[in-house]
C-alpha cells in the first residue's frame, strides 16, 4: 500500500524514536498496525461489494459488445442461447425500409418527376 523500503522504514523507527522516545514507541505502532489493518479490511470489503454489484452488469454489456462486434464484423452469427431460431411462431426478419420522400415524388403538370 505505502510501497516503503527496508531503508525507509529504518528512517521512519528512528524519526518516531526521537519523537516519541523509547517508552511511547512500541504502544504507538502497536496503534498504527491496527488502524492499518482496519483501513485494509474495511477497503477490501468495499472493492468485494463494488465488484459483486457491477459483475453482472459488466458481464452483460461484454455479452452485448460481443455479439454486435460478430454482426457487425460479418463473422459466423452464433444464436443466441435465449433464442430459438426455428420457432414457427415468430415472425420472418423483414429490413425496414424508408418510405419514399415526398419532395422527391412530386408530379408536375406534364407527368415527369421533379
Amino acid at each position: 500500500m505505502f510501497n516503503l523500503s527496508g531503508g525507509e522504514i529504518v528512517v521512519l523507527l528512528l524519526i518516531g524514536l526521537v519523537v516519541l522516545g523509547p517508552e511511547k514507541l512500541p504502544d504507538a505502532m502497536r496503534r498504527f498496525g491496527r488502524v492499518y489493518n482496519e483501513v485494509r479490511r474495511v477497503a477490501g470489503g468495499i472493492q468485494r461489494d463494488v465488484t459483486s454489484t457491477f459483475s453482472e452488469p459488466v458481464n452483460e454489456i461484454r455479452k452485448t459488445a460481443d455479439e454486435a462486434k460478430r454482426i457487425f464484423m460479418g463473422s459466423d452469427p452464433a444464436p443466441s442461447p435465449q433464442t430459438n431460431v426455428n420457432d414457427p411462431d415468430d415472425p420472418p426478419f423483414v429490413p425496414y425500409e424508408a418510405p419514399p420522400d415526398p419532395d422527391q415524388t412530386k408530379a408536375t403538370d406534364d407527368g415527369s418527376a421533379q
